[in-house]
């Protein structure tokens, strides 16, 4: 056994890469970030309450994740809290890697912004229950009252959808006809019988009525970002930056475009070492490291066409809901105390307790005698208000268990997409969370599967680390 989820992986990869350089890494237990020179002012973390002696151990087993020896992520970060207080975080890897130069790399810091994927969904339903505090929306009402047109499944059509359905993910909605347009499409001319790109309802689950079956689709959540952003007549990035960000201290956002100088120079690129074969993906694992997302090294990324005549309300999946949040790990932290504590930052209420306990209590379970979802092999088995509920199971799908044994349960979302693997979760019981985000592997993830979760392998040893050393220990 070894000392990082049972699995002697990590303990090869650490032979596999003494005999090379090691990435150029800016890690440490307990580091401080330098100051903000960006208009939104980064609330750095407070101080670790342990000491980092006490971790020497798993940072140097998390830093032999990543590197150029086969089978390495070029990013790693993690962030334990225990009690309410961090314990534990640490950032390993280059955030930019030149194809051509090591000199010219840069690393990961404490300050390194991410493209975090669904555990935006997350960050998004924070925001909804702040205008649900105030009265703007109604988790139940029908959203079409919003939109200003007629939402309806094409077999269900007496049937209202709600947000607590579209949160939920049991809309009826469906992502086979895409979950992202430009800002010259109104989404109701995708979801619309009379829209010009309705197509047969391609965007629509048959014959699961809204209300009763799980499905976890994106394009809910492009349908609750047009809807936050009719009832307040903002632009969803702007909104969310309102409404959580700013009043949490955080950096980042949902439009690259719109980052400020200092966030873009700190954005990770995230990258795969592989190379496509028509659609057939091959890996490389000593192969170059192939950008995937955010590589703007030739200079700032242009807004999306079209967005200057962009009106709000009509299509927000133009700045990605569902995904396009980046964030640094230390700032998911402060959003993860804020939940901790019960909705309360900085002394301030954020979110009250009645949509704290909308947006944590169960809304789905999964029903294996009588299915009534779509559980990805028992990854999803209960579902909330956006976030995931995690249930701690592990069966013969493997299920949807954080760490190996069993132990930790509780909620948040995870994350996947153009090469990173995220997790954030919290246990507001005990007032514990652990954040993880891997990111650019160098071969297949997923493979081969550990037995007793469907988290992707390396995602699961890490999570299992941090939860023995740094939340029993």
């Amino acid at each position: 056994m070894s000392n990082i989820g049972g699995s002697s992986a990590l303990a090869a990869l650490a032979a596999c890469s003494s005999g090379k350089p090691g990435p150029v890494s800016a890690s440490s237990a307990s580091p401080s970030a330098s100051p903000s020179a960006s208009p939104v002012v980064s609330s750095s973390l407070p101080a670790v309450t342990r000491s980092a002696d006490r971790y020497s151990t798993l940072h140097r087993e998390l830093e032999a994740l990543v590197g150029d020896h086969p089978g390495a992520w070029g990013q790693l970060c993690t962030l334990a809290v225990r009690n309410g207080q961090v314990v534990y975080r640490s950032h390993h890897g280059r955030r930019t890697i030149h194809p051509q130069d090591r000199a010219l790399d840069r690393p990961v810091t404490p300050r390194t912004l991410f493209r975090v994927a669904s555990i935006s969904k997350l960050v998004v339903s924070v925001a909804v229950m702040r205008l649900v505090d105030q009265g703007r929306l109604d988790i139940d009402a029908d959203v079409g009252d919003v939109l200003g047109w007629r939402l309806r499944h094409p077999d269900y059509a007496q049937q209202p959808i709600s947000l607590r359905m579209l949160m939920s993910h049991r809309s009826g909605l469906s992502d086979a006809g895409g979950y992202v347009w430009g800002p010259a499409v109104v989404l109701r001319e995708v979801l619309h019988p009379a829209g010009s790109l309705y197509r047969g309802g391609l965007s629509w689950r048959r014959q699961r009525a809204p209300g009763t079956w799980f499905n976890y689709v994106n394009l809910n959540w492009g349908v609750v970002g047009t809807v936050m952003e009719r009832v307040t007549g903002e632009r969803f990035d702007q909104l969310m930056r309102r409404l959580v960000l700013q009043p949490l201290g955080l950096r980042g956002g949902f439009l690259p475009s719109a980052l400020a100088d200092d966030e873009l120079q700190d954005l990770a690129t995230l990258y795969r070492r592989r190379r496509l074969d028509g659609e057939r993906e091959i890996w490389e694992p000593e192969g170059p490291w192939w950008p995937q997302v955010d590589d703007y090294r030739a200079g700032r990324p242009p807004a999306p066409v079209g967005l200057d005549r962009y009106v709000p309300g009509s299509n927000a999946t133009v700045f990605s809901p569902q995904g396009g949040l980046r964030i640094s790990c230390d700032d998911l932290g402060v959003l993860m105390q804020m939940l901790l504590n019960g909705g309360r930052h900085g002394g301030q209420l954020l979110i009250s307790e009645n949509a704290m306990r909308l947006l944590s209590t169960e809304q789905w379970r999964y029903e294996a005698q009588v299915p009534n979802g779509d559980t990805l092999d028992e990854a999803m088995v209960s579902w909330a208000l956006g976030p995931q509920r995690f249930t701690d199971r592990s069966g013969p799908g493997r299920g949807d268990r954080l760490v190996e044994g069993g132990g930790f349960s509780g909620w948040g979302h995870l994350g996947d997409a153009y090469g990173l693997l995220g997790t954030f979760a919290l246990d507001p019981v005990r007032r514990n969370g652990l954040i993880v985000l891997l990111g650019s592997p160098s071969r297949s993830p997923y493979n081969p599967k550990l037995d007793w979760t469907s988290l992707a392998p390396d995602e699961g040893r890490v999570l299992s680390a941090l939860w023995r050393r740094a939340l029993q220990g």
